[in-house]
């Protein structure tokens, strides 16, 4: 029989960390629900020699080329799709699970038919008492999107709440769901794209739901980071670029146009903050994509970004 689930990890140049979150999928979780596809951004470091050597009978995508968080998973998405999966869940390659949080979410979109996609709880990887990512959610009238950080009582842990948004981080979607909505949008290329993508699944009608209960860890920013560069730290500068376009993007297609002059004030001052501290620090390259970034986001045309 055909399992149900297609368990996409998305690998670039980051083989150790994808190897360590296979061996906890593998030691935790029930393998007779999914199979495993990893899809390599055109990895420059033999990720893929080393996967294949490591675990031969996965299903692997080459995509030759670094397609960026959005289209590098659409292309194992198409996979799953094709395939006739039921549903695609998306995991972070920096995570790893101590418990069976395929078969939970599973269960759960079994049980509620409504629901588009849902996503776990996600601690910290360094600090497992920490949220990083809980439930999604927008503040219409400041434009801001954020994660409920709250670490679950014993009372949230025996239900579920509805979010605004779930992150590619760890996120079960219904392929029939996504044959409507449409696959993440490539020109977001990374950042962002989990939340464009969320909205276009809640504009169907459908819910998003956060479980509190299914948990996993995450490490957080792997593939962003760079070796130490003067004066630019250790994030790569051209992550400002994408972080502040794709949510001025975000903004001008689902925040609501009564509140464009509050977007701009709070947008103002928190951008010309970080500025300030880039050039202070003499971190121009930064500086530089943060400005790039925000001059596309305000001014790029929405028919290039959905065509």
């Amino acid at each position: 029989m055909h399992k149900p689930v297609a368990l996409i990890l998305l690998n670039w140049n980051t083989p150790t960390h994808t190897i360590n979150c296979i061996l906890s999928l593998k030691q935790y979780c029930n393998e007779q629900v999914f199979d495993i596809i990893v899809a390599d951004n055109g990895s420059t470091d033999q990720s893929l020699s080393l996967l294949r050597a490591r675990f031969p009978d996965l299903i692997y995508v080459e995509n030759n080329e670094n397609l960026g968080f959005a289209e590098g998973n659409n292309r194992a998405l198409n996979y799953s799709i094709e395939k006739g999966y039921t549903y695609s869940l998306i995991i972070n390659t920096d995570t790893l699970v101590d418990e069976d949080i395929v078969s939970e979410l599973y269960a759960h979109l079994n049980t509620y038919p409504k629901a588009a996609a849902v996503q776990p709880a996600i601690y910290w990887m360094h600090d497992k008492n920490k949220i990083w990512n809980g439930k999604g959610c927008f503040n219409e009238v400041l434009g801001l999107v954020y994660s409920d950080k709250r670490v679950p009582s014993d009372n949230d842990l025996k239900t579920f709440e509805i979010a605004k948004w779930v992150t590619g981080c760890c996120m079960l979607i219904r392929n029939d769901m996504l044959k409507k909505s449409g696959l993440f949008n490539k020109q977001f290329f990374l950042y962002y794209e989990d939340v464009e993508l969320s909205y276009r699944l809640s504009g169907l009608g459908y819910e998003l739901h956060y479980l509190p209960s299914a948990k996993i860890y995450h490490e957080a920013g792997i593939s962003a980071k760079v070796a130490a560069q003067k004066n630019e730290g250790t994030l790569s500068p051209i992550i400002h670029y994408y972080i502040s376009r794709n949510r001025l993007l975000f903004l001008r297609r689902y925040g609501s146009p009564v509140f464009y002059p509050i977007y701009l004030i709070t947008s103002s001052i928190y951008y010309t903050s970080i500025l300030i501290y880039f050039k202070l620090r003499g971190r121009n390259k930064k500086a530089n994509y943060l400005i790039k970034g925000l001059k596309d986001g305000l001014f790029k045309s929405q028919k290039l970004i959905w065509p």
